[in-house]
Formats: structure tokens, C-alpha cells, sequence
């Protein structure tokens, strides 16, 4: 019985590490951003059905069948909601999972983050900061330079390519 306490215990001890990391945020001079609110009536005729029960609804899609899980190109990724930007090509990696994954967002503070233990142990939601819309999760088994994994639905983002230089 003791034994269990211990590792109950230090599994909680864990979680609470693992969320303490997470949630570490460095201010940022971009923080201003002004509040999108709507009524779900003007949400639901704004997003497809899909895209309302992600962004919205905080579901997920399947993993695989996103638009962006394996997308290249190089570019911007847009909160679909509001189009604030969120992450860069130039973060993207993949992660093997089936869902966008990126190791930092373009600005920290266009992504909020909400850690919930919903399913037993400590799990961060990132939403956009503007218009609290649901993106996916972040999960501290990323690459360096941070370490982290933001897995993004791809129903939540939308991709604006980079423009080329005039030659």
C-alpha cells in the first residue's frame, strides 16, 4: 500500500512538473492583442461544421486527415477563426503523430495555454490568444532548440504561403 501512495504520489509530482515547464511564458511587447468575441450563432456561420467542432468545441480531428499534417510548403500558419498569426514553416517539424507539429510559436503570446487533468494526468490546451479558439495540445517531448511539441488541428489553422522576392 505504501508503495502505491509513493507512486501515486510521484506521479503527481510529475504532472505538475511537466505543467510548470508548460506554462512558463516570457512576456512579450505583442501582448495587446484586442479580444474576438461572437455569439455562437455568428461562429457557426462563420467555421465549417468541422472547424466549429474543433476551434469551438475543443474536439479533434482524426489523426492523418488534416489539411496540414504533412504539409511543405514554406509559410505562415493563421488562426482559421481570426487569422492572427500562430506558427512558421520554419518550425514545423514532423512528429510522426498525424497531426501539424511545431516547437514554438511565431509570437508566445498569440497562443494561450489552459492545462486541465481531464483525463487523469496534466494535459496543456493551446488556444489562440485572440479569439480563445482551440488549436490542439502542447506536450514537452519536442525538438531542441525548446523542447516542446505544439500539435496543431489542422481544421484550426490556415496557411498563408511566404512571398517571394522580386527578382
Amino acid at each position: 500500500m505504501r508503495i502505491f501512495l509513493f507512486l501515486v504520489l510521484i506521479s503527481f509530482c510529475a504532472c505538475q512538473t511537466n505543467s510548470q515547464k508548460l506554462n512558463k511564458k516570457e512576456p512579450s511587447a505583442s501582448s495587446d492583442l484586442v479580444k474576438i468575441e461572437k455569439t455562437e450563432k455568428e461562429w457557426r456561420t462563420q467555421l465549417s461544421e468541422m472547424e466549429y467542432y474543433v476551434i469551438r468545441d475543443k474536439g479533434t480531428e482524426r489523426s492523418f486527415t488534416g489539411e496540414y499534417w504533412d504539409h511543405k510548403e514554406k509559410g505562415t500558419y493563421l488562426c482559421r477563426a481570426c487569422q492572427l498569426p500562430l506558427f512558421s514553416s520554419e518550425t514545423k517539424f514532423k512528429s510522426g503523430t498525424g497531426w501539424p507539429s511545431y516547437y514554438k510559436p511565431i509570437d508566445e503570446s498569440h497562443v494561450a495555454e489552459d492545462t486541465d487533468y481531464n483525463l487523469g494526468y496534466a494535459r496543456t490546451e493551446i488556444l489562440c490568444a485572440r479569439c480563445d479558439g482551440h488549436l490542439g495540445h502542447v506536450f514537452n517531448d519536442g525538438p531542441e532548440p525548446t523542447g516542446l511539441r505544439y500539435c496543431v488541428n489542422s481544421a484550426s489553422i490556415l496557411f498563408e504561403p511566404a512571398q517571394e522576392m522580386p527578382k
